[in-house]
C-alpha cells in the first residue's frame, strides 16, 4: 500500500512557529506530528510514502530521509509552485500503478484505523473515499429567525450545529487520475465536485474515535496533552 502525504503548505495558521519549520515537523511529545502518522500508518501496512513537499522542504528530507528509520521507503515530490491540496498528484509517478492510495494531510492527530478506511472503499466500488468526524459547531451569538418581512418568528442562544467534516484523510482508486492536468492546480473540494458531476460514485468513511487538526495554536496545544497524556492510544506498543 502507498500512501501520498500533502507537505508543502506554509502553515499560516500557525504561525509564527512554521516560519522556521513546516508544519508537520511539529513536535508533540518526543516526536513531530508526521512522525507519529508515519508510524500509524506504517502498523497499517503501509510501505511506501511519497511527500508532496514545497514549504522549507528540504528540512522534511534531512529529517526522515529515504524511511528506513521507520521502516519505510520514502520519496519526496517537490512543487515549484503551489498546486492546491490535489494538483501535487500529477507530478509523482507510479500512481497509476498502485490501484488504490491514500492521501492524506501530514498535520493530523488521529486514531482513525487506515486499514478499515482502504477495505471501505474498496468495497463500496468508489472512485474516492472521505473519512469524516462529526464536529460540533457553536455559535456564540443569540441566532435571529425572521419572515420576508423582517418580523421575528423565531429567536435562539447560542445554538450548536453538528456536521460531518473532512478529517483530511482519503482513499482513491487511481482512475482519479485521469481527471487531473498534469501540474495545474487543483483543490480537493473541485475534484470532488467535478467527479459527483461526472456521475462518479464518492464514498464517506464516517469515523468516531479521536481526530484533531492542528492548524491553529490552540489546538496545537491541545495535540501536545492528549499525546503525553495518552501516548499508547495513538501508538501503541511496538509501533
Amino acid at each position: 500500500m502507498r500512501a501520498v502525504i500533502l507537505a508543502g503548505g506554509k502553515g499560516q495558521r500557525l504561525r509564527p512557529y512554521t516560519t522556521l519549520l513546516p508544519k508537520p515537523l511539529m513536535p508533540i511529545g518526543d516526536m513531530p506530528i508526521l512522525e507519529v502518522v508515519l508510524r500509524q500508518l506504517k502498523r497499517a501496512g503501509v510501505m511506501h510514502v511519497t511527500m508532496a513537499v514545497g514549504h522549507l522542504a528540504e528540512l522534511l528530507q534531512a529529517f526522515f530521509g529515504d524511511g528506513r528509520r521507520l521502516g519505510l521507503a520514502i520519496d519526496y515530490s517537490l512543487e515549484e509552485r503551489p498546486l492546491g491540496t490535489v494538483g501535487p498528484l500529477t507530478l509523482i509517478p507510479g500512481l497509476l500503478d498502485e490501484g488504490t492510495f491514500l492521501m492524506m494531510n501530514g498535520d493530523i492527530l488521529t486514531t482513525l484505523d487506515y486499514e478499515s478506511l482502504v477495505r471501505h472503499h474498496r468495497q463500496s466500488g468508489a472512485i474516492a473515499t472521505i473519512a469524516t468526524y462529526e464536529r460540533k459547531v457553536k455559535i456564540d451569538f443569540g441566532v435571529i429567525e425572521t419572515d420576508d418581512n423582517g418580523w421575528l418568528n423565531g429567536y435562539v442562544e447560542k445554538p450548536s450545529f453538528d456536521y460531518r467534516v473532512s478529517m483530511g484523510v482519503y482513499c482513491f482508486d487511481s482512475r482519479v487520475l485521469a481527471r487531473l492536468e498534469h501540474n495545474q492546480h487543483l483543490d480537493f473540494p473541485d475534484l470532488i465536485k467535478r467527479l459527483i458531476a461526472d456521475g462518479e460514485r464518492v464514498a464517506s468513511f464516517p469515523f468516531d474515535g479521536y481526530w484533531l487538526d492542528i492548524g491553529r495554536p490552540d489546538d496545537y496545544a491541545v495535540a501536545i496533552d492528549q499525546f503525553e497524556s495518552q501516548r499508547a492510544l495513538f501508538l501503541p506498543e511496538g509501533v
